[in-house]
């Protein structure tokens, strides 16, 4: 069977063929269905290996589509890179190396995820958009305001509209601001639409309402949760969740000398923001189903610092869910853990 490694970008991408015969061929291709069709579609079937990347799904799908055998590899798996020079990178050099990694079984697969939590996944980041978007309309809204020695009154900022209304602002600023609020309205509508589809889909799934019985989980957090992890089978441990989630510390270590750093930062950034945000609404709740963590964080607190604690407890929250999840349990308040705090 031919093997070939194929480097993915954006608008073109870059293939090499190792055939059966040993004979190699290269080629540079428009990163698009046609010319994958154009390039493949008449070949024998082929195992071909690429990197996960934004592209590689729908790639793998099509390709799979044609007839081959496609591996999605794990970018970070040192070993598929063994036979590459570190002192020249070039598409063509990485492709050469993917296909005799793909030869020679040098690659970790990447993670799939189902076509559901795909979906879920758009419809999130939708959400996301939608949020950010309507909170810069706010810092703006302030941020003139403030030029004419005015503030808007605290609160939620689904009110703004209310609160600007209920203000007697000067004409000039009234006319600045109408743009913002001329789009405030329908910006609205969609972010309560997107609430209510993703409050029914939470409603469906079984697992999702039972993260929810976590403390200052929603259904935001707990849909990003499941659809971050997708499959909880191939998680050894919370820890690994912890880790793969980017909540554990670094690690510098040489001889005796052994030393813990800042938190990774690997995996979902968002999802990340979101555990970190749960514990910041745990720092501040009065709610007795979170009153052994909120103990547990408060000590660190003291120690260390509330970022610090916020931190502590988006860690300890991914390990709680990832059991949940795991063990088919809703949440039982537990004693505080044993303090292992990574810095922020």
């Amino acid at each position: 069977m031919d093997t070939i490694g194929l480097d993915l970008h954006k608008r073109e991408s870059q293939l090499c063929i190792l055939t059966a015969e040993g004979e190699l061929v290269e080629q540079r291709i428009v990163t698009s269905r046609e010319r994958f069709t154009a390039v493949l579609g008449g070949r024998a079937p082929a195992r071909i290996l690429m990197e996960a990347s934004t592209e590689s799904e729908w790639v793998a799908r099509h390709l799979e589509h044609l007839g081959h055998e496609v591996v999605v590899a794990d970018p970070n798996f040192a070993p598929m890179y063994a036979t590459r020079s570190r002192r020249v990178k070039t598409d063509r050099r990485d492709a050469r190396t993917l296909a005799e990694a793909c030869r020679l079984g040098a690659f970790r697969r990447a993670h799939r995820a189902s076509d559901a939590q795909r979906q879920v996944r758009a419809e999130l980041a939708v959400r996301d958009v939608l949020i950010r978007t309507r909170t810069r309309y706010v810092a703006v809204i302030k941020a003139l305001m403030r030029g004419d020695g005015l503030r808007l009154p605290s609160g939620q900022v689904e009110h703004t509209e209310r609160k600007l209304a209920a203000l007697a602002l000067p004409g000039d600023l009234t006319q600045s601001l109408a743009p913002l609020r001329a789009v405030w309205e329908p910006l609205a509508v969609e972010i309560e639409a997107a609430d209510a589809r993703l409050a029914e889909r939470a409603r469906r799934d079984p697992v999702v309402a039972r993260l929810m019985t976590a403390p200052s989980i929603g259904p935001v957090t707990a849909m990003a949760f499941v659809a971050t992890l997708d499959d909880v089978t191939r998680f050894r441990s919370a820890h690994h969740v912890e880790a793969y989630l980017g909540l554990t510390p670094r690690e510098y270590s040489s001889g005796e000398q052994q030393r813990r750093g800042r938190i990774s930062k690997t995996g979902n950034p968002r999802m990340r923001w979101l555990l970190v945000e749960a514990g910041w609404r745990i720092l501040r709740t009065k709610d007795p189903a979170a009153a052994a963590l909120k103990a547990w964080a408060d000590g660190i607190t003291l120690r260390r610092g509330r970022s610090i604690a916020a931190v502590a407890l988006a860690r300890r929250l991914a390990g709680i869910l990832f059991a949940m999840w795991r063990d088919g349990q809703d949440y039982r308040p537990l004693r505080a853990p044993e303090e292992g705090v990574a810095v922020a």
